[in-house]
């Protein structure tokens, strides 16, 4: 293993259940695994993902309310710990350009994008995701890097933030790390899944408005109208009293479950008839990758993000409107009927965590 004193600083506002989060994770564990010395700096250290921190990660908890206040901090540790690159990801991409801006350190600054802004903006109508584009266009090109994880999101960030595509590269997440293969044979005790069981579709993700659960739901209940079959959704979330009363009052409890948080999702994905991503937008949603790579059949919305971009236009997955629960629920039945082929090794290898680490860190250090 190749040994080095360089540093690498991954700031983020915390590890909460999430794509994004996964994602960094990751980058951090294979980062750490090629020698260099890593940092996860946290503008709190909380959230469901804290447990799955590597020993070989230093985690660095500024204890701060909000990412926004923990700007102090954050140069306080940069000129301390002077590492010699900073990583860092969606809400703390401007604490960051501005924490480098007052103390000139480090001396590589790389900033992701993986949200596609104008979704954001159009379904969130607090002031600050309003002014947020405006803000990008402002301060984004101070960074070294301008990563955006999907072509939808760079043309995005150009057509909302005015970012010319001259600064933003597309870089996959490092979504296939050698552990899943291993995480997702491992036991699944549940009952729903066996010999002669009704199938099981299966929805994983924050439980938001973005995810479009509400959505899911009421396809479910059209589709459990004509053939049996059983809902799992795994995450957690604010929208899920409102989720658990749209059950009640369709009358699935007997055939739904939300089963919050799971730290192993990968077995259940391994074995569910069918997975389903009813999201109103994405930026580059981790689990179809994973879908891809564990042989899940897929039906998905082709919401903004990189939905059609994983599925290669339909190729490897069904693709349908967003908030379309009748399309959504002919092309479930249809998914349920025919027998899909696995996908092939071309459908996820573009996401292989060796290969977008790699990018990384030729962005972060010219290694």
């Amino acid at each position: 293993m190749k040994t080095s004193k360089e540093r690498v600083a991954i700031f983020l506002p915390g590890l909460y259940e999430g794509g994004a989060e996964r994602v960094m994770l990751n980058l951090a564990k294979e980062i750490s695994a090629r020698g260099y010395a890593v940092d996860l700096v946290l503008a709190r250290a909380e959230g469901a993902y804290i447990n799955q921190v590597p020993e070989s990660v230093r985690l660095i908890d500024l204890k701060a309310s909000r990412v926004m206040t923990s700007m102090p901090a954050l140069v306080k540790y940069l000129r301390r710990e002077r590492p010699a690159a900073l990583l860092s990801s969606m809400f703390a991409n401007l604490t960051a350009l501005w924490a480098r801006r007052l103390c000139g350190l480090p001396r590589r600054l790389v900033i992701t994008e993986h949200n596609t802004l104008a979704s954001v903006i159009h379904n969130k109508k607090d002031w600050r995701w309003q002014v947020y584009p405006r803000l990008a266009g402002w301060f984004y090109p101070w960074a070294d890097a301008i990563v955006a994880v999907s072509a939808g999101v760079a043309n995005d960030l150009t057509q909302v933030a005015g970012i010319s595509q001259d600064l933003i590269q597309v870089v996959y997440n490092p979504v296939v790390t050698p552990d899943l293969q291993k995480k997702a044979t491992a036991r699944l005790e549940h009952p729903w899944f066996g010999n002669g069981k009704p199938p099981v579709l299966l929805g994983i993700g924050r439980l938001t408005d973005q995810k479009a659960f509400d959505l899911l739901i009421h396809t479910f209940a059209q589709v459990r109208t004509n053939r049996p079959a059983r809902l799992l959704i795994l995450g957690e979330g604010e929208e899920r009293p409102v989720l658990e009363s749209l059950i009640s009052r369709l009358g699935l409890e007997e055939d739904v479950r939300l089963m919050g948080f799971v730290q192993n999702p990968y077995p259940y994905l391994a074995q569910a008839a069918l997975f389903v991503l009813p999201s109103r937008w994405e930026g580059l949603p981790t689990v179809l990758v994973e879908a891809l790579y564990v042989g899940a059949p897929i039906v998905a919305t082709d919401c903004p993000g990189g939905s059609r971009e994983i599925l290669k236009d339909g190729q490897y997955g069904r693709l349908v409107p967003v908030d379309s629960p009748i399309l959504l629920a002919q092309a479930i039945e249809e998914a349920l009927d025919r027998h899909s082929a696995r996908p092939p090794r071309e459908s996820w290898e573009p996401f292989q965590s060796d290969r977008v680490t790699d990018r990384y860190i030729k962005l972060l250090l010219g290694a």
